[in-house]
């Protein structure tokens, strides 16, 4: 795990895309698109109908390296409303023991906004956490400091003579970013136009690589 420090807290980077905050125990991780491949296989895009399974395999592993207690999923956790139905049954009973386990929260987002419990933990649309504003979508403007998802940033670099993309946290001083954590999930240019005006501004491009975290600055 990697240090960042964020609005006056200190956290830590996960290979995975996940912040853990060690004062809080909380695992923060955004966008998970549980279910995503089922989803489209409704529409007759075949998918490896595995993403479900492979991404909660990583939650776990991250609250046992972590020792989380809170896990707090930044929206966009299923790909649609009804993903969790859809859950195969060794990712239901996965997921069932995860929500078990520690105090998951579901903050709900524009892919699952409705989101029944079908799976344990609970759902809100928005929370505080010692001062934190958790959302699934920055919103500009916002003075308090805030920790969102939705927009899948994504570093593109050239390196060497070719092109490397790497997913990333965006940061200001009172905004951040999280990159996408899911299985089957894309990304947007960090510097993408949506992004610098969710942002309002400035910011910075995180990626974390084995024992440092890389910023690289983006600009509106």
């Amino acid at each position: 795990m990697v240090p960042l420090s964020f609005a006056g807290r200190n956290f830590q980077v996960l290979a995975s895309g996940a912040l853990f905050w060690p004062e809080a125990k909380a695992l923060l991780i955004a966008d998970l698109h549980l279910e995503k491949a089922s989803w489209f296989a409704r529409f007759g895009q075949m998918l490896p109908p595995y993403d479900s399974h492979a991404t909660l395999e990583l939650v776990e592993g991250d609250i046992a390296t972590s020792g989380a207690t809170t896990v707090a999923c930044l929206g966009d956790s299923f790909h649609d409303s009804f993903g969790c139905e859809r859950l195969p049954d060794a990712a239901r009973t996965l997921l069932t023991r995860l929500t078990a386990s520690v105090d998951w929260i579901w903050i709900t987002g524009n892919h699952d906004v409705g989101m029944i419990d079908h799976c344990g933990g609970r759902i809100v649309e928005e929370m505080v956490m010692d001062g934190l504003v958790l959302r699934h979508e920055a919103v500009p403007g916002e003075p308090r400091p805030e920790l969102s998802g939705h927009f899948h940033p994504k570093l593109r670099v050239k390196a060497r003579g070719r092109r490397v993309s790497r997913r990333c946290f965006v940061a200001s001083d009172r905004k951040m970013i999280l990159p996408a954590y899911g299985a089957l999930t894309g990304g947007l240019d960090a510097d993408h136009p949506e992004i610098m005006k969710a942002m309002g501004g400035e910011a910075a491009a995180l990626v974390a690589i084995s024992d440092r975290l890389l910023r690289f600055p983006i600009a509106a």
